[in-house]
Parts: C-alpha cells; structure tokens; sequence
C-alpha cells in the first residue's frame, strides 16, 4: 500500500504536469489579440513582429493586417496596374502628446499586395515611387 507522503507526491507531480502543458498550450496557441493591448505592449509587439519580417519570404499584406491589425498610418498611389501602399506601424514613442507621428513607426511597402520594403527604405522607395507618379 503506497505510504501517505508517495501519494502527496504523486498528486503534486500530476498537478505540476497539468500546470505545465496549460502553459504551453496558452504559448502556443494563444494568439494575441493587438485591439486590446495597451498602446505600450502594442509597440513592443509590433516591433517584435515586423523585425521578424523579411523581403525575401513571401509576406503577403493580409497576413501582416491580420497578425498586426490595423495600421497607424498609411499611404497608397497607383502606378499603371502596379499599386503601392506604405502601412505605418508604432513601434516606439517620441513624443508622449497622444499623437503617432510616422517618425514613431516602422514602414512596411507593399507592392501588389506583397511586402517588398521595411522601414526608411520602404519610405525612400515609396518617395520616389511618388516622385515618378506626380511627375
């Protein structure tokens, strides 16, 4: 017959266990839901996020709107049927006035739909983009 102090352990072994797979299934499956994040955790995520993004894998514009939400700020043209559109994200405060200014996010161009730049080289692209377009 198993002694008192071999079930205490048993039990709090199996708790410890439950605890942990809970924990894991909440970092694997939760996702985060940036409409309910104060504005400060929302800039550390998306600073998080965007850095993990690179030109060369193929992100298509409806996975950085759905994994981010909306964006802060944001520019579109249309060059002959190529469109272009500059989303803004905060990622980080200047100027605590309640105000997001582009200079407090990162800039994602899109082309087509597909992300092609990251910040001020998204920017300069998108300048000169514009430039050809007026001109």
């Amino acid at each position: 017959m198993p002694s008192i102090r071999s079930r205490k352990l048993t039990f709090f072994l199996s708790g410890l266990g439950i605890y942990l797979l809970l924990t894991l299934a909440v970092l694997f499956w939760y996702q985060d839901d940036v409409e309910q994040m104060s504005w400060v955790d929302r800039e550390v995520f998306n600073h998080k996020i965007i850095s993990s993004y690179s030109t060369t894998a193929n992100i298509q514009q409806d996975d950085v709107l759905q994994r981010l939400g909306s964006p802060d700020i944001t520019s579109a043209l249309q060059q002959n049927n190529t469109v272009y559109q500059l989303l803004y994200y905060r990622t980080h405060r200047s100027v605590a006035d309640g105000i997001t200014t582009a200079d407090e996010c990162t800039a994602l161009l899109f082309k087509n739909r597909r992300l092609i730049a990251l910040g001020e080289p998204a920017v300069t692209q998108y300048q000169v983009i514009a430039a050809k377009n007026a001109g």
